[in-house]
């Protein structure tokens, strides 16, 4: 993998780590609802990447 998609990769983790932060913070602490938007919204965004990217590391896209 390029260090390009490397570097994008971290930034969009670090990004969405803020953003649970925002959620944990502003929305009232742990709570159910809050950790299952957490969960929801990592699986909609890292799933798909690791599937395009990880998995399929071999190949040179």
């Amino acid at each position: 993998m390029k260090t390009t998609r490397i570097a994008a990769l971290i930034f969009l983790l670090l990004l969405w780590l803020w953003l649970c932060n925002a959620i944990i913070v502003g929305a009232g602490g742990f709570t159910f609802k809050n950790i299952f938007l957490i969960v929801a919204s990592g699986i909609i965004i890292f799933v798909p990447l690791w599937k395009k990217y990880i998995r399929n590391g071999n190949n040179n896209n």
